[in-house]
């Protein structure tokens, strides 16, 4: 389960990163006349909420853990 939900999290790291380069491929190329720029946009957001989602399912269910304070 531990690698599984960082596997989880690293590949949406990654096609978050994606997105968001093919957001500002489209928003070059296009020049604002189409809908793939808002599409790679909601993509990435979707994502976003995604890794979101998986970070709180890794810290409940124990399979990530932040790290400890210097001073403890």
């Amino acid at each position: 389960m531990d690698l599984a939900i960082r596997l989880a999290i690293l590949v949406t790291l990654l096609v978050i990163i994606g997105s968001l380069g093919s957001g500002l491929f489209y928003l070059m190329k296009d020049r604002g006349n189409s809908r793939r720029t808002l599409n790679a946009l909601t993509l990435r957001i979707v994502l976003s909420l995604t890794l979101f989602l998986l970070i709180l399912l890794g810290f409940f269910t124990g399979a990530i853990a932040p790290n400890q304070s210097p001073l403890m």
